[in-house]
């Protein structure tokens, strides 16, 4: 697919290395990366982060998820969410509802920049992910794919950037005040780990009531 914006390729060496040493955390979570002097606000499956921080690096990986970076560069306001849409095209038995895990992830992090001070019109989305990673008869990265650019065009917001499909897992790394976006592609073992969290995820989708569903998207 077509790439434009403030997208950086890097390689993949060193993509598992964990930040600073001892003095290199904050009382939040997130440690100092020195590669890119910033530091490291983990985004997870099923939650979403946002900052107005110019040190701040929102970091992800991901297989057949997608990840939506989305900024608004006037209030310098960004944010990224993590989602697994387990859902057919076609709507297929045991995946009906499953589409409405990909809405909530968006309209939740939209909804939070609008409360920061970002304004819709201004809003630029990076797309990512998707990768055809998981070994079933439906193609779980396609369908979050279709579903996520669907969602972005329906909405009127303007997408920069979509890094979408292929074969291969991604850690994406996204400065929320600037918008700017590096992605690399994983290590054969740090992508077998992905793909076997978002195996767990998904059966977990599977086995939870209708009414419980909404609480994998509490925000953090």
């Amino acid at each position: 697919m077509p790439l434009s914006g403030p997208l950086h390729f890097q390689s993949s060496a060193g993509v598992d290395r964990h930040g600073a040493d001892g003095d290199g955390s904050r009382t939040d979570g997130s440690y100092l990366d020195r590669e890119f002097g910033a530091f490291v606000v983990p985004v997870v499956l099923g939650h979403h982060r946002i900052s107005s921080r110019d040190d701040d690096m929102l970091v992800t990986t991901l297989g057949s998820c997608v990840a939506a970076c989305i900024n608004d560069p006037i209030a310098r306001v960004g944010g990224m969410n993590h989602f697994l849409l387990p859902g057919s095209p076609s709507g297929g038995e045991g995946y009906g509802v499953a589409t409405r895990y990909g809405s909530v992830a968006m309209e939740r992090l939209i909804n939070d920049l609008l409360e920061r001070g970002a304004r819709r019109e201004r809003m630029e989305v990076k797309l990512f992910g998707a990768a055809r990673v998981i070994d079933t008869s439906l193609d779980i990265g396609a369908a979050n794919a279709a579903f996520a650019v669907d969602y972005v065009r329906r909405e009127g917001l303007a997408l920069a950037v979509q890094d979408l499909g292929g074969d291969k897992g991604r850690r994406i790394h996204f400065f929320p005040a600037t918008g700017r976006a590096f992605r690399r592609l994983l290590r054969p073992e740090v992508e077998r780990e992905t793909v076997h969290q978002e195996m767990d995820y998904l059966q977990a989708l599977r086995r939870s009531p209708v009414e419980g569903e909404m609480e994998l998207f509490d925000r953090r």
